[in-house]
Parts: C-alpha cells; sequence; structure tokens
C-alpha cells in the first residue's frame, strides 16, 4: 500500500501568536502524517510587555529575551530566514535565502511593527537623542540609558495613531514615568504631557473614566484630539494636522503600527494600507484563502493587538483548524477578548476585561467574589498578577498549557448596571 505524501503546516512568524499555533498543533498533528516548520528572521524570542519595565529598570535588558528555539517543542522545524513573498495561489513562500517552501496549510503570525517613518520628521536629527520609542528592544534599552542621566524638563508621551500594539501601554508608560521620577525625588522638575488623538485617555467610556481620573491625580496633562502630522526637529515641537502645536523637551513616541513588509509584498493587506490581513473575525480564517489562517497582531480585527488576544485566538484557531483538516465546518467563534493589566505606579495596578460587544466593567476576576483580582479597580493584587504573567509567558503560555481564564469573555464576577 502506497504511503500518503507527508503534508506541511507552515507558520510565518516564531513570535508569541506562531510559537502558541506551532506547540498547540503538534499534540494533534500525527508526526508520521505533518511536518510542520515556523519561519522567522530574528533567533530571539522578545517577550515584548517587558519592554515597558526596561526604561525604569524594574526589568534588566536580558530579562526580555530568550532563543525562540527554546520555545518550539518536539519536531517542529525551526528557519531562521526573511519572508520574501507569501504567493498563496501556489501554496508556497518565497524566503530571502531563495528557498521556496511549500504548504498545504498556511498560518500567517508576522505579527507588528513600528513605521516612524511613515511621519514627516521622527526620524529626524532627534532620533535617539531626544525622541525615543519604547516599542522594540532596542528603543527600551536606548530610553533606559537616557532616563538614567535626564534631570528633567518636558517629557511628552505621544500617541502617532490608534491601531497599536498593547493599546494600554502608552498610559502605562505615563504612569511609571511619574512613579520614577518621584522616586527620583524630581517628579517637581518634570511636567508630563499625554497627547493622544483620542478623545480622552483610552477606547472605553468607563476605563476611560477611571484612567482620566488617575492622569488628573498623578499631576499628568492629557491632550486629546490630536492628529500628528510632523515632527518639527528645529523648534522640538509636535504638529497636528489642524496646526496645533505640542512642545517637548523628551519625547517619547509610539509610532505608527503597521503589519509587515512582506504583506504589502505579497498584496495580502488590508485597504487602509497598514498592512494587516483580512481576516474573518470570528473565525480567524482568511478572507481570500480558505487554507490561509491569522493569529495576533497580523490581524485586522477590530480587538486589542495584545498577548492575551493571541492567547484566546489560539485557543479558537486550534479547534478551527483542526475542523478545517477534517473537512467540518469552523464553528469555534473568537468573540474579541481582552484582558489587559495596567500598572499605575508603586506596586499597584489596573485591571479591564473586555471584547467586541462588551466594554470593560468593575468586578472580580478571574473568579467571581474571591477575585483576587479587581476589574476596573487599583491594588496590589493585579500588580502582582502582572508581574507573575512574565513567569506564566515562559513558562506556559508559549509552550501551549492551558490557563484557567476562559477563551471567550465571561460575565462571571462582572458588576453589571441594571436599568429600571
Amino acid at each position: 500500500m502506497a504511503r500518503t505524501a507527508m503534508k506541511n503546516l507552515l507558520i510565518l512568524g516564531g513570535g508569541t501568536a506562531g510559537t502558541m499555533m506551532a506547540n498547540r498543533l503538534q499534540k494533534f498533528l500525527k508526526p508520521n502524517d505533518w511536518s510542520t516548520t515556523v519561519v522567522d528572521r530574528d533567533p530571539n524570542h522578545y517577550y515584548q510587555p517587558g519592554f515597558l519595565f526596561v526604561p525604569f529598570g524594574i526589568h534588566r535588558p536580558e530579562d526580555v529575551h530568550k532563543p525562540k528555539s527554546d520555545f518550539l517543542q518536539g519536531d517542529i522545524n525551526f528557519i531562521v530566514d526573511g519572508i520574501a513573498e507569501i504567493q498563496p495561489k501556489d501554496n508556497c513562500v518565497l524566503l530571502d535565502s531563495g528557498t521556496v517552501l511549500g504548504y498545504d496549510l498556511l498560518i500567517v503570525a508576522t505579527g507588528a511593527r513600528i513605521a516612524p517613518e511613515e511621519t514627516p520628521g521622527l526620524l529626524g536629527p532627534l532620533w535617539k537623542k531626544d525622541i525615543f520609542d519604547f516599542y522594540t528592544f532596542e528603543g527600551s534599552v536606548a530610553l533606559r540609558k537616557k532616563l538614567e542621566q535626564w534631570q528633567g524638563g518636558k517629557l511628552v508621551i505621544n500617541l502617532a495613531e490608534t491601531i497599536i500594539k498593547c493599546p494600554v501601554a502608552p498610559l502605562e508608560f505615563a504612569f511609571l514615568a511619574d512613579a520614577y521620577f518621584r522616586d527620583r525625588g524630581i517628579r517637581e522638575k518634570v511636567e508630563i504631557v499625554y497627547v493622544t488623538p483620542l478623545s480622552g485617555a483610552f477606547t472605553k467610556p468607563k476605563a476611560t473614566q477611571l484612567l482620566g481620573k488617575l492622569m488628573e491625580d498623578k499631576g499628568i496633562r492629557v491632550v486629546p484630539d490630536f492628529y500628528l502630522m510632523e515632527v518639527d526637529n528645529e523648534t522640538r515641537e509636535l504638529v497636528s494636522y489642524d496646526g496645533k502645536r505640542e512642545s517637548f523637551d523628551l519625547l517619547v513616541s509610539i509610532p505608527v503600527n503597521k503589519g509587515d513588509e512582506v504583506i504589502e509584498r505579497s498584496g495580502l493587506g488590508d485597504e487602509d494600507g497598514l498592512n494587516f490581513v483580512p481576516t474573518d473575525k470570528r473565525t480567524l480564517q482568511s478572507r481570500k484563502h480558505s487554507n490561509v489562517f491569522v493569529i495576533g497582531d497580523a490581524t485586522n480585527l477590530p480587538a486589542s493587538k495584545a498577548g492575551s488576544v493571541a492567547h484566546f485566538e489560539s485557543e479558537i484557531l486550534t479547534e478551527n483548524i483542526l475542523s478545517y483538516l477534517a473537512g467540518q465546518s469552523l464553528d469555534a467563534h473568537f468573540d474579541g477578548h481582552s484582558n489587559c493589566f495596567i500598572e499605575t505606579g508603586h506596586g499597584k495596578a489596573a485591571l479591564i476585561d473586555f471584547n467586541y460587544d462588551t466594554e470593560p466593567l468593575p468586578g472580580k476576576f478571574p473568579w467571581p467574589v474571591i477575585g483576587p483580582m479587581g476589574l476596573l479597580k487599583v491594588n496590589r493584587a493585579n500588580h502582582w498578577g502582572k508581574l507573575a504573567f512574565r513567569w506564566v509567558y515562559w513558562h506556559m503560555l508559549l509552550t501551549g498549557k492551558h490557563l484557567p481564564v476562559s477563551t471567550n469573555m465571561s460575565m462571571a464576577g462582572k458588576e453589571v448596571e441594571v436599568s429600571v
């Protein structure tokens, strides 16, 4: 009896989402039937939530990266190479080295990147001198060195766009900066300004109310509805499209975020030019190619680009891929569930839990009544949960172990207002 040819599962991107999917599917795909390959240009796996802590000395640079190969289990093939082009009509991917990889099933987990080149002046003479990012490893390390010797002035934190990785991270940076300068005894010498295109501190009303009050209490000025057009390096000012200007001594920028450049080269991006892949928001299947699935920051879903979202998506996607391979309908549906800790400084944090349809609500998490973490509350339990997540990330999340958190958002423990 002739042996059936081995099929190929190809995963593009070895970050959080790609690693989780490789390890999860490895448990279900028979090694005699399937070969699993992960491709990524970078051999290092970065714990991106830790980038927030590096500038303030809470994490050391060496705490936030490890070899990707350490987390790919079993017989998973790992190729360190750039991705030149995805060719879905031919079911193959061309690598920078010239290697062509065919696939039967493709998972796009290419993530998101900062694109400072999209904003005129952001990469000008002040870049990495008085203008920094903390969304990259290199940026967070450079900013750490800057803050260590900075003696005060006007610190401006600016969101260039609203679609960004970890939407709460800029807020956390503002809160941690306040605590950092207070601990150094120079807070009175530092003006902290938060400049955002949003109409408030955050996108969700109840969370915005809490976070806006925290900003006010900490003496952080919020400049809303500021749509960045350019950065004037000569006058050291942010310039908006409607002519508003905001000066700075030190600028921490959250630049425009875009999908990986290979998405654009392959013609797979969405119409807005941000290079995110059009994806069914429930099943996580590509809207254009049935044997292509998308996960994490690479999608164009109306959900937060965050590690918790990638985790919840991975459970849904595993179920749907197994259904697809069995010729069954894709019945597992992702509800946009996102769970975000928000560091507020001095050993406290807030926590929000929401999805496509339900905004953050107060309550207890992850268990009703006992918590121990509080939703829309600032307390120490939330802070310790945030710090503990680093261990959970390295030892459980990436390896595909089950976590005691519901995949789709649960209303258990949430306080719902009842209208009379």
